[in-house]
């Protein structure tokens, strides 16, 4: 047996999952909790480090949707959602609000060690960073209000940004001069504009470059890099 290193959270209000499944992890080598509902969540991450949350969407009082949103906004713990919703747009908003993979009902259990292993080796790739919620940006030629999808130049010229490039922009100016790989890059703008395929990535920075730098072609703010991935190289200016 695999010497136990990540603790697992099981939150799912149907006993016959949440038993047999705490078994199947605990012998693939996972340490695990168990609750019922976002009470009993909250209770054991008061005393317990959970380094994953599986977690159900379809539980009476609190849902798994409303659990993942505040998961988000206060504790950033990595979540897997278990849904038996089949529509893609259900998905798509489990995403929205925070989560960093779902599963359809009923699942295989291998497949879920699979998914968890994958959003654990995410989580553990992404390095430090300084993380901007509000306030002002400055980059070379253009200025950023953090809580406005636009960019302004030197002008007073502004362009809009999608809800996709806004959150590219801010993800790649939060990780400035790291690069960055498009599994990472997915991850940090998971949501409706996010299609879960790398070329979205792709897509979403060709259009950005066309919006920020004076040659899109030679880009100098966003850099390309060998195997995939990016950073952001321009001038930065925090402003108060």
């Amino acid at each position: 047996m695999t010497t136990l290193k990540y603790h697992i959270l099981i939150v799912d209000d149907e006993r016959d999952i949440t038993d047999p499944l705490a078994t199947y992890l605990n012998k693939h080598g996972y340490e695990i909790s168990i609750a019922h509902n976002g009470e009993g969540m909250d209770k054991i991450l008061l005393r317990v480090n959970v380094d994953l949350i599986v977690l159900d969407v379809m539980m009476p009082g609190e849902d798994g949707l409303s659990i993942c949103r505040r998961l988000q906004e206060k504790n950033k713990i990595p979540v897997i959602l278990l849904t038996a919703l089949t529509d893609e747009t259900d998905r798509i908003v489990g995403l929205e609000v925070g989560a960093d993979d779902y599963l359809g009902k009923p699942f295989n259990p291998r497949e879920l060690v699979a998914r968890i292993k994958s959003v654990i080796r995410r989580s553990e790739m992404v390095p430090h960073h300084k993380k901007l919620s509000t306030g002002m940006v400055k980059f070379d030629r253009w200025r950023i209000n953090l809580s406005f999808k636009e960019i302004i130049d030197e002008d007073d010229v502004v362009t809009l940004l999608s809800s996709g490039e806004h959150r590219l922009l801010i993800s790649l100016i939060e990780y400035a001069g790291i690069i960055l790989s498009r599994d990472q890059l997915l991850d940090m703008t998971k949501g409706e504009e996010s299609k879960m395929f790398d070329r979205s990535i792709d897509n979403h920075i060709s259009r950005l470059r066309q919006k920020i730098e004076i040659d899109p072609k030679r880009p100098k703010i966003i850099t390309t890099h060998r195997g995939g991935g990016y950073s952001f190289v321009g001038q930065l200016e925090y402003l108060t």
